[in-house]
């Protein structure tokens, strides 16, 4: 559930009117609903509140600091895959001890600043990871919290891209080797085995995935813990999907119903990862017509935000709903293609999608733009990225600016042999 509705035919972002907000810092804009998110982060703990577990917040999906701040005070921790991610969680207030760092390519520099700040364990991709995690911890004269990423071959059912637990994707370790790798953890001198780790791809909208890859990992516990390893931390990682277009993924509550009494009696804590789930829906992109466009084929709705903004219809063609920020006539209704500004023909927001007729200057609304949104926008064709602007009742609050042309090349150098 989100908090974007109408009120007389005009777009609501909780009591707040879009169209005001796309006037005041204009076009393209997020626009995210303080409510909304905070709904979805309890949903979890309530999901989950009699069992030991973390909620550590995935910031591949959105990390802009104002919403971190949000899970911060909501009791969140986070997870991270990058070393900028790590600079993020803990600029927001998140506790060390509420991080886990996944991703297969850490650098040195990258694992050295996590041990400093004593992150609740690394979820561990590879052996030549394990060996370097365990080489930086000697030189810093500590012990490394690991969990070993193992992937379960567990099909999620997702798109090929967003697909991370089967034998031929990148991440983990394969099922097979579980025992060994851990054999190989325990041996290491500066590593401290305290966790497993498993996820299995992103959108999920089933639960039988879930439960299946719980059963295989809970399987191999027993059989670490026949040989001595005893893990303290399960980090059953995120992916629970959203609706996007007829999807009906399950809520939080139903995850919780279906794996707590599989972990019945075992003395551990879980580790969640969820991303999409929490901000997917809390976030619009907010756009406007520049000009309409007839050709034999089709007609074209050419907007101001294209692929450099939201990258998900290109990148995974991805289904995105796109509803007037003024709804007209219902029987004005056209089939278009709604393109953006980019020199690209995969510069698409939708395709083929029925829609209100709209005019150049009228405002839409890309809907569940909250998730992998901003966090993969990008500069190409030299386009600034947008604002990002906060709702929370009849109050909003810019929480990032607008980016202008001198940022597009502030970090840039030209040689003196240039000059």
């Amino acid at each position: 559930m989100h908090f974007f509705d109408y009120k007389n035919d005009e777009l609501y972002a909780e009591e707040v009117p879009v169209i005001s907000l796309a006037r005041e810092y204009g076009t393209p804009l997020f626009v995210y609903s303080h409510k909304t998110l905070t709904r979805h982060i309890r949903a979890y703990k309530d999901a989950f509140v009699n069992f030991p577990h973390v909620i550590c917040f995935a910031l591949k999906a959105n990390s802009n600091s104002a919403l971190l701040r949000i899970f911060y005070n909501e009791g969140c921790g986070a997870d991270i895959v990058s070393g900028g991610e790590l600079f993020r969680a803990v600029r927001a207030g998140i506790s060390p001890d509420k991080i886990v760092y996944a991703g297969v390519g850490k650098k040195s520099n990258e694992i050295e600043a996590a041990l400093k700040h004593k992150i609740l364990m690394f979820n561990v991709e590879s052996e030549q990871e394990m060996t370097a995690i365990n080489d930086i911890a000697e030189k810093l004269g500590v012990k490394a919290p690991v969990a070993l990423r193992v992937n379960p071959d567990i099909d999620p059912k997702t798109h090929e891209y967003i697909s991370t637990g089967l034998k031929k994707n990148k991440f983990g370790i394969p099922f097979e080797k579980a025992v060994e790798y851990y054999d190989l953890a325990k041996g290491l001198k500066n590593i401290e085995i305290v966790g497993i780790h498993k996820h299995i791809g992103s959108q999920i909208t089933t639960i039988e995935p879930f439960i299946d890859s719980l059963k295989r990992i809970l399987v191999l516990i027993d059989n670490l813990k026949d040989k001595g390893i005893n893990i303290s931390y399960l980090d059953i990682g995120g992916g629970l999907g959203i609706k996007y277009e007829n999807e009906n993924p399950p809520h939080p509550s139903e995850l919780a119903e279906s794996l707590t009494p599989l972990l019945k009696g075992r003395d551990i804590t879980i580790v969640l990862e969820p991303g999409r789930s929490m901000v997917g829906n809390a976030g619009i992109l907010v756009s406007q017509a520049l000009y309409t466009k007839k050709t034999e084929e089709k007609d074209f709705i050419v907007t101001d935000a294209g692929m450099n903004d939201l990258m998900r219809p290109t990148l995974y063609h991805a289904f995105h709903n796109i509803f007037p920020v003024i709804r007209r006539d219902s029987n004005m209704r056209i089939y278009a293609d709604v393109v953006g500004p980019i020199c690209e023909t995969g510069d698409f927001l939708a395709r083929d999608r029925e829609l209100q007729k709209l005019d150049a200057g009228d405002y839409l609304a890309v809907m569940s733009a909250g998730a992998y949104g901003y966090a993969m926008s990008s500069n190409y064709n030299s386009r600034p990225r947008a604002a990002e602007v906060l709702v929370k009742g009849s109050e909003y609050f810019p929480i990032n600016r607008r980016e202008t042309y001198e940022d597009l090349v502030k970090g840039e150098i030209i040689p003196e042999f240039l000059t």
